[in-house]
């Protein structure tokens, strides 16, 4: 068997997948602990603490969420959009190809994502999006930190009370009319970011399971090209348009 080695994820890919992980696992686990404080007993003092690192880590990862859009735009050709988004000439004959080719236990290899990976990139970054942009808006609403923090302080402030000098719960220093007003306004951000907290813990799931199971029937080191960028493959990609530059062979 001839096994060469193809470029697939530049360092900025691979970064930011690492990054983004980190910032799931800690948004996540914080997440449930804001979640249920008022079971676990927290203190108010708990919960701005609690919220604070929440959006220090949300900003980390929106930012990087942010690179990885703007990189879709200028990045390597394996990162930009034509090769993430499903869709093109022939998408559809390809995933029916490559599910009967699964199914037949001869899987098709890629250097990029395959069909089916494609759309769930896709999925990912659109509910990690939502849960960045909704997030914001709650990071205002909650502890009035950036951007929206000073319009809201500057919405709510009771008459008289300097909005740079609001404080999270309290509240005889918020005018009550327009406090209720502000929370109308972010509940359908709070409806949406939990949703989204589930949807996406859903999808990452599906998404570790699919990995799996594509390293294991398929091959390809799937796993290692998100540390070393490279993919070793036993035949042809499928997604190969130019002559590769083999990198090292093997039998």
């Amino acid at each position: 068997m001839n096994i060469k080695s193809y470029v697939a994820w530049d360092a900025s890919v691979r970064w930011f997948h690492w990054i983004n992980l980190l910032c799931i696992i800690g948004l996540m686990a914080i997440g449930i602990v804001i979640l249920n404080s008022s079971a676990l007993g927290v203190s108010d003092n708990g919960k701005i603490l609690l919220k604070t690192v929440h959006v220090l880590i949300g900003y980390v990862f929106a930012f990087n969420l942010l690179w990885r859009l703007i990189w879709a735009f200028i990045g390597s050709d394996r990162a930009r959009w034509r090769a993430i988004l499903p869709g093109g000439k022939g998408y559809l004959n390809e995933i029916k190809d490559y599910t009967a080719a699964f199914k037949a236990g001869q899987p098709r290899q890629y250097i990029g994502h395959n069909p089916l990976g494609r759309i769930a990139v896709v999925l990912l970054l659109f509910l990690m999006f939502t849960q960045a942009v909704t997030g914001l808006v709650l990071a205002g609403t909650d502890i009035f930190y950036p951007p929206f923090g000073s319009w809201i302080a500057n919405w709510i402030a009771k008459p008289g009370v300097d909005p740079a000098t609001l404080l999270p719960y309290a509240r005889d220093t918020y005018d009550a009319a327009a406090y209720e007003a502000m929370r109308a306004f972010r509940a359908p951000f709070i409806e949406i970011h939990e949703i989204g907290f589930y949807a996406l813990l859903c999808l990452i799931v599906i998404h570790i399971a699919a990995v799996v199971v594509t390293e294991i029937r398929e091959g390809g080191t799937l796993i290692t090209a998100m540390f070393t960028g490279k993919k070793m493959l036993s035949e042809i990609p499928k997604d190969l348009k130019e002559t590769p530059k083999v990198k090292k062979e093997a039998d």
